[in-house]
């Protein structure tokens, strides 16, 4: 076990790394000068010049290189220029949002995909199951920002069941704040449950048809023991790791549901920090999901021992 997290922790380190070295190149290789792009066009040659030093531009690029990486191990990853504050400021006053959205729509995907998925692969071949592989289908066909309209203007607008958008004042509660959470957790959650769906059908129905499930049976074991106590546990690992891809993606990727219900989170700064051209805004969120994305395929791997224990790492 300390092997294999040994392993994984200096493979982490070695993406982490790459990340760091992407992240700096795309602002070296972008068209024109950073300086004066951040600036915009009214800018004077002596402003531009001035903010490459300010920036460091101005040096050799290993010399700029090495100080990007002293840097960023010390957690620093920059100043905002729009902001005036530290990225890692910016961030963290944005990530609770993003965070809180994605383990709200989370539980909306597990709630919806995983019962289905499971009578859905008990019911092999019945009406139902075909019914849920195409509504699967149309769900994540379906763009989430007009599934979101359609909520806003139906659940919110039309019966008042929730508010349309925000996320609450500074000092509302968390129970104030859950309330703007619900619509747009739902519509990433029937989004997202289509995958999680058809992952936790096609595991059941693998196991479902295992020598050992025909001996639970042939024993006298209740179907319901069978399906949840025997399959189910079996079927565990396809389902953690589609679950945990899931939540790496809603932490990163609802940029548009964020927009579309004005959430302040991670992917609303981040297109407001492209439009402005705030380059170390840009550079840091791309470490920090980058980050995020290393620690939950760990977290994943390593909750692969609460479903099966013959694991071994």
């Amino acid at each position: 076990m300390m092997r294999y997290l040994v392993q994984r922790i200096t493979g982490m380190l070695v993406v982490v790394l790459l990340v760091l070295t992407i992240a700096f190149i795309i602002v070296r290789v972008a068209p024109g000068d950073p300086a004066a792009l951040m600036l915009g066009p009214e800018a004077t040659p002596q402003e531009a010049r001035d903010l490459r030093a300010q920036l460091g531009l101005d040096r050799p690029i290993l010399v700029q290189y090495g100080a990007f990486l002293a840097d960023a191990a010390r957690g620093d990853l920059g100043r905002s220029l729009f902001f005036n504050q530290p990225v890692t400021t910016v961030l963290a006053a944005r990530a609770e949002p993003s965070i809180m959205l994605a383990l709200f729509s989370l539980v909306f995907s597990m709630l919806i995909a995983i019962p289905i998925g499971i009578y859905a692969a008990y019911r092999r071949g019945s009406m139902f199951d075909q019914s849920v592989i195409s509504a699967a289908m149309l769900a994540a066909s379906v763009p989430s920002f007009w599934t979101g309209l359609i909520a806003q203007r139906w659940l919110a607008t039309e019966f008042g069941w929730c508010p349309s958008s925000g996320y609450g004042g500074p000092e509302s509660s968390f129970l104030e704040r859950a309330q703007f959470l619900i619509l747009p957790s739902l519509v990433l959650g029937i989004v997202n449950s289509a995958l999680i769906l058809r992952f936790t059908r096609a595991s059941m129905l693998d196991v479902l048809g295992e020598d050992y499930i025909r001996t639970a049976r042939s024993k006298g074991m209740g179907e319901r023991r069978v399906v949840l106590r025997h399959a189910l546990r079996n079927a565990g690992i396809p389902i953690i790791t589609v679950i945990g891809l899931t939540f790496a993606l809603l932490v990163s990727g609802a940029v548009v549901t964020e927009r579309v219900f004005n959430i302040p989170g991670l992917g609303n700064l981040v297109v407001n920090a492209v439009l402005r051209r705030d380059y170390p805004l840009i550079q840091g969120t791309l470490i920090i999901v980058a980050v995020l994305y290393v620690l939950i395929n760990l977290i994943t791997d390593l909750m692969y021992l609460l479903v099966d224990k013959r694991v071994r790492y």
